[in-house]
């Protein structure tokens, strides 16, 4: 499973209250940016189109291949410093739909664009589905 820091646990809970985790094809988690006290990042999050039927069933990844996910822009922002520290803001939207591979090329476009070189944190369907499991199976203190 994919380790996540507190900031980035945290974002992930603000993309989940946006997007159903059980729809989640995969997350895309770029490098933090730090600059001025503040600390923003983007992710990337392809979630699998609800299903026409409404029984409420997960339809397995095999079944979905021929589906082209909703791709949607993740940002959030941290004021590490100053009279605003801890200020959190995120900022979730759809932008389009595209199959999987094209997905794949958008991160690695962004991520040449931004001069990364390190490959954006990739956590898949399944990983996303087994951190809201523990989470929700966690003892509370």
């Amino acid at each position: 499973m994919t380790m996540l820091t507190e900031t980035r646990e945290r974002f992930l809970h603000a993309i989940l209250a946006k997007v159903p985790g059980d729809r989640i094809a995969e997350i895309h988690f770029f490098s933090p940016i730090k600059q001025g006290g503040v600390e923003s990042g983007v992710a990337v999050v392809a979630e699998w189109p609800p299903e026409p039927q409404g029984d409420g069933e997960v339809v397995p990844e095999s079944e979905r291949k021929e589906k082209r996910p909703v791709v949607h822009t993740a940002r959030y922002r941290l004021t590490l410093k100053g009279p605003d520290r801890g200020k959190w803001e995120t900022n979730i939207v759809a932008e389009a739909d595209a199959p999987l591979v094209t997905v794949d090329a958008v991160v690695r476009g962004v991520q040449r664009r931004a001069g990364d070189v390190d490959d954006p944190a990739r956590m898949d369907g399944d990983e996303v589905r087994a951190f809201v499991e523990t989470k929700a199976n966690a003892p509370t203190a």
